[in-house]
């Protein structure tokens, strides 16, 4: 009942924000609708916003270095830009407090990751980034949310995602927190190799991280 009320929400706030006219001949591309969703995310909260832009562009630099075909890059493109698209439905003073939630605001901010994906299932367009962002949050290891799959078990692009997710996280000021640097930020990522991220993807990780850290540079201009 929930996720369907989500759907019901999301939608209609989709009719009214579309134009007379406007994605009158793509109206359920996928890109009119990553569109429309992050013009929502921008206005529920600017640095949920530049969060996900981040997150698209750190994931797209680590899948065209891992020599991905064009199309699935440009799936993991849309897929990290609303990666966290669950979080509309999230009071914004919840956001704000992760991570220090209690044990039932934890259980209710980690049903973004699903929602987000149950959001948008409807749309034939969307149905091959469900995956990766329903699993964004799962580990390596198996100690991830929301079905605790492990290894390859969880989409390349969701693992992928997961990189680009704590990397920016780190690296961004919150009200609970400094800003990380970049050196200390890879450090801790580095350290996760083969627990909390796929060792494959942190070895080109390891290639790129200073153009991450540029593209983080010219974001924050």
């Amino acid at each position: 009942m929930f996720c369907t009320l989500v759907r019901g929400v999301i939608m209609f706030m989709l009719s009214l924000m579309q134009p007379s006219g406007l994605y009158e001949l793509e109206k359920d591309s996928l890109e009119a609708i990553s569109a429309q969703l992050l013009q929502m995310i921008q206005m529920k909260s600017y640095h949920l916003y530049t969060h996900s832009i981040q997150v698209s562009n750190y994931a797209v630099s680590i899948a065209a270095k891992m020599g991905l075909p064009l199309n699935e890059i440009e799936q993991i493109r849309h897929a990290a830009l609303l990666h966290d698209v669950g979080l509309l439905m999230v009071p914004n003073a919840l956001i704000q407090k992760s991570p220090y939630l209690n044990k039932q605001e934890m259980s209710k901010y980690k049903q973004h990751a699903a929602s987000g994906a149950n959001m948008i299932e409807n749309y034939p367009c969307c149905q091959q980034i469900l995956p990766y962002i329903r699993y964004h949050h799962e580990k390596w290891d198996g100690t991830g949310y929301p079905k605790g799959l492990s290894k390859l078990d969880i989409p390349l692009c969701a693992r992928i995602m997961a990189v680009g997710d704590v990397y920016d996280a780190l690296t961004t000021m919150r009200p609970y927190k400094e800003a990380f640097s970049h050196e200390k930020t890879v450090e801790i990522i580095l350290k996760g190799k083969g627990t909390s991220f796929d060792p494959n993807i942190i070895e080109v990780f390891e290639k790129i991280h200073i153009k991450l850290e540029v593209e983080k540079e010219a974001m924050n201009k």
